[in-house]
């Protein structure tokens, strides 16, 4: 079916539910959806077998399902779908197939959820990253993973015996650069002469670009991998050559258990869950979801035996501050890589700050 034939049935099919849902009280934008009712829709830009991003998103889905004995048949996603006009067919599939909540997961969806969220008032869009909402059916949620990464620099740092670090990263946005300078500032505040050096692919998921990227990095004398990317390629450049690394989005030592030092993982069932709670409780609000280490949504893998012994016990101690609310990781004094004073001693970044980095601390050198 051709996209506006399709919204045309889509429309209709929208009025009629609308009628049957008489309930729904004056107060209330949404009425509750009987369980039985419901259907939830996953907009994937991999396969749930990646064992990166998509895996660990669809691993909060699974979560939600088992939490709300949810059925198949009510659970909905497509795969392997593209940051382009592949992404608006796949919402409208998801619509037309009667879902009330559809979550779009990755960044490049965003205008394409935010145009059919204009169009389809009635149907709830929860977009992952990204950073536009509209106050109505359309919300954003992503999550403080610059703790864990913070975290993870602090393994790094203390395994790196050349002073040189690599990041594969996916693109030049406030998302990645944030985390990457997150996990820089770990890395320095226990080696502070070490650099992180970032490459950029330009693609969230390409296994190939993702390993050669790796290795690039691993050519200049980089004796540790990060990365912000959807698989684990990277992690397994770093174990062909003998050297250590640091995953992403799920534990990936099953993949590289030589290398892998720790993961900042993802938890992608703490918000899912309470997002369709709230649909079928008829509580839904479009409200942005920021949440961190506290709240469960992000935290780090446990540590592997290939970590410096001192790791553990460091990585402990910064946790505790984190969570104690003690200290954040954007806490200044903090310089960007041309030495400017970004955040000052005695100064917090926000959210809306944290959000929208698009600087690079000292000590992170683009390749």
């Amino acid at each position: 079916m051709h996209s506006n034939a399709r919204r045309v049935a889509i429309i209709a099919a929208l009025v009629l539910a609308l009628c049957s849902f008489s309930m729904l009280s004056a107060n209330a934008e949404f009425a509750p959806v009987p369980k039985d009712q419901l259907k939830v829709g996953f907009v994937y830009i991999g396969d749930v077998s990646d064992k990166g991003y998509t895996y660990a998103h669809h691993q909060g889905t699974l979560a939600m399902q088992a939490a709300l004995g949810l059925t198949d048949e009510q659970v909905l996603y497509k795969t392997n779908v593209s940051e382009d006009a592949a992404c608006e067919n796949a919402i409208l599939e998801l619509i037309e197939q009667g879902c009330q909540i559809i979550f779009t997961t990755s960044y490049g969806f965003m205008d394409y959820t935010e145009a059919l969220a204009a169009e389809y008032p009635n149907v709830i869009f929860s977009h992952c990253s990204g950073y536009k909402s509209n106050g109505v059916n359309f919300n954003n949620y992503f999550g403080r993973i610059y703790q864990p990464r913070y975290l993870s620099g602090i393994a790094a740092g203390l395994k790196t015996q050349s002073g040189k670090i690599g990041y594969v990263a996916a693109f030049s946005n406030p998302e990645v650069n944030g985390g990457a300078d997150a996990f820089t500032l770990g890395v320095r505040s226990v080696n502070p002469e070490a650099e992180v050096y970032i490459q950029y692919t330009s693609t969230w998921y390409d296994p190939t670009v993702e390993r050669q990227a790796a290795e690039a990095l691993l050519d200049l004398g980089c004796d540790v991998i990060a990365q912000h990317q959807d698989t684990s390629m990277p992690q397994i450049a770093a174990q062909n050559r003998g050297v250590w690394g640091v995953g992403y989005n799920a534990d990936m030592s099953d993949d590289a258990p030589d290398a892998e030092l720790c993961s900042p993982i993802w938890n992608w069932g703490a918000y899912v869950t309470a997002a369709v709670q709230s649909v079928i409780d008829g509580a839904w609000t479009p409200e942005n979801s920021f949440m961190g280490m506290k709240e469960g949504l992000v935290g780090l893998s446990e540590l592997t035996a290939n970590n410096d012994p001192r790791a553990q016990a460091l990585i402990d101690e910064a946790a505790a501050k984190i969570l104690s609310g003690e200290f954040d990781v954007f806490d200044g004094e903090i310089k960007d890589n041309t030495g400017a004073v970004r955040v000052q001693t005695g100064q917090r970044l926000t959210d809306a700050e944290i959000t929208s980095i698009d600087w690079l601390v000292e000590g992170l050198i683009v390749k």
